[in-house]
This record gives C-alpha cells, structure tokens and sequence, in this order.
C-alpha cells in the first residue's frame, strides 16, 4: 500500500506525516492487499485557517476509487476522522463482495 501525502496551504512536518501513515496503516492494514495507492491531500478549507481539509483517495485493484473528505479546525482530527471513515467504508464494500480478493 503506498501512500502519497501532499500539502496545500500548511507545513508538512515529520510529525504530521508519521501521523497521517500510522493511523492509516493502523486502520487499513486489513485491506492492504486489496488498496494499491493513498493520496492524501491535506489543506486549508479556507483563508483564515480556521478550517483545516484532509481528502483520502484510495485506489483499488478492480474496483472504483473511493474519495473520503473531512474538514475540521484540528487537521489531526479531520486525518482520524477521515481515515475512520475510509476503514469503515472499506469494511462495507468487502462485506458487500464489492472488493475484489486478492490476486
């Protein structure tokens, strides 16, 4: 699974970007096999950065892409609810057969 992690607006720090790949291979680790690219973007939703945006799109081997957005004033809270949500919706479409299985 290789993840691409790119910043607009914000300062990609080690500690953001160790942040951003644990919590995704913690969470998605299960689908390893399944997702071949994450691209993370992560930005600010607006000028005053107030509003800070995480955007995951997760490509697949035989299936659609799946795009997961956040926003949040916390940009480590956008990342994990994000990330959540892509675990969650990964765990739907296995369920549903909508994965392909491994080759």
């Amino acid at each position: 699974m290789q993840i691409d992690i790119q910043t607009r607006g914000l300062i990609l720090t080690e500690e953001l970007r160790v942040h951003v790949e644990r919590r995704l291979q913690f969470t998605l680790s299960r689908f390893q096999d399944r997702v071949q690219r994450i691209a993370v973007c992560l930005s600010n939703a607006d000028s005053s950065g107030a509003a800070l945006h995480c955007d995951l799109h997760i490509h697949g081997k035989g299936w659609p892409d799946i795009l997961i957005e956040d926003t949040e004033a916390d940009i480590h809270v956008a990342i994990n609810r994000a990330v959540s949500r892509a675990g969650r919706t990964l765990e739907r479409q296995r369920l549903y057969g909508h994965l392909d299985s491994p080759s």
